[in-house]
């Protein structure tokens, strides 16, 4: 791999993510190792806004488990194995696709027999709510097939705790918490594949609902969420959101929050005027692009995606126009001023 190239996309995406959202909080990249094979875990909400989160600051250089049917067609075949993206067969993929699994976790064993790091969402879906879901057992599949042909690899779990603000608006906040690893082989009963499962999946769990706000309550769930909204808790803090949760009644509150003050008109003002700023990229984005999204999960993905492709083209045309209206300096002043007032707003301004 071009190592030069897989620097500058990371970047531009890096970049792109920290004025995208209002905040990024990075917790715990201490508890990464460095020089271990690892297999991080993360919990799912945002589709591939989870994944862009880990791989720009995991202080790894991690290969990534996908959905198979992402990989249609050569050209975006050929893109995905180049940012280390391997496909993953589910059974809507067909029946007879699932056989092409083996060659699959054998894949994987390899990348961590060979010290790399590997990114797998155990809940094997992603969804909205605010709770850490069933884990399916395809991640263990992976760690005890790269245990029975390393039977000495000392394969790190780290879960990742993703928390959002609130994932289908912008701007957003997120915070991202990487929890202590936890030593794969300790688990590991060569006699006995389906407790060494159960073990590992028991050991991720408790760590993922630490690291995230984790509802079980499924019968309240909407109560309690609106509950929490409306004391204004910060669901980019896990552990003090799930204290909150526990806390509460699951009764809920009849009176959703009103805060419809001067304040959050004053907010609406503001951000009229970012989409005043940048009024070609915000009507293509509402009547060409937002209807294409085909679920909420994807609202953030597609937002991000449209923006960091729109804008530039927005900015490059904006300034050919400026160019014959003004000097050269002084489009280029006016485009930073530009840039400058809509990242103010988006950083410091917007909710």
């Amino acid at each position: 791999m071009n190592e030069f190239m897989y620097s500058v996309v990371k970047f531009i995406i890096k970049t792109g993510l920290y004025g995208f959202y209002k905040r990024i909080e990075i917790k715990g990249l201490e508890h990464v190792p460095t020089n271990k094979p690892v297999m991080f875990l993360p919990n799912h909400q945002s589709a591939l806004m989870d994944v862009l989160l880990i791989a720009t600051d995991c202080n790894r250089k991690p290969y990534f488990l996908t959905r198979a049917d992402v990989f249609k067609g050569r050209f975006l075949k050929r893109i995905f194995t180049y940012f280390q993206m391997m496909p993953i067969y589910r059974i809507r993929d067909g029946r007879n696709s699932l056989s092409n699994n083996n060659k699959i976790f054998n894949a994987c064993a390899k990348v961590l027999g060979n010290g790399n790091a590997l990114v797998i969402f155990p809940e094997a879906n992603h969804n909205l709510r605010r709770r850490v879901r069933p884990l399916s057992k395809g991640f263990t599949r992976i760690i005890i097939r790269s245990l029975e042909l390393y039977p000495n690899l000392d394969i790190q779990l780290v879960p990742v705790g993703l928390n959002y603000k609130n994932a289908t608006h912008f701007p957003d906040r997120v915070s991202v918490h990487y929890g202590k690893p936890i030593s794969a082989k300790l688990f590991f009963d060569p006699n006995d594949y389906t407790q060494t499962s159960k073990a590992i999946k028991e050991q991720v769990t408790t760590a993922l609902q630490k690291l995230t706000t984790h509802i079980e309550d499924d019968d309240n769930y909407e109560s309690l969420v609106d509950r929490l909204e409306y004391e204004g808790i910060d669901f980019t803090d896990p552990i003090a959101t799930n204290n909150w949760v526990k806390t509460y009644s699951s009764s809920g509150i009849s009176n959703r929050s009103s805060n419809s003050s001067w304040e959050n008109r004053g907010k609406g003002s503001f951000r009229f005027f970012l989409y005043l700023l940048n009024l070609p990229v915000y009507l293509l984005w509402k009547y060409w692009m937002k209807p294409k999204v085909p679920e909420a999960e994807f609202m953030g993905t597609f937002k991000f995606a449209f923006g960091l492709l729109a804008y530039p083209v927005y900015l490059c045309l904006l300034f050919l126009i400026l160019v014959n209206m003004v000097s050269v300096k002084m489009a280029i002043f006016i485009l930073a001023i530009q840039v400058v007032v809509s990242l103010c707003l988006i950083k410091y301004v917007l909710r």
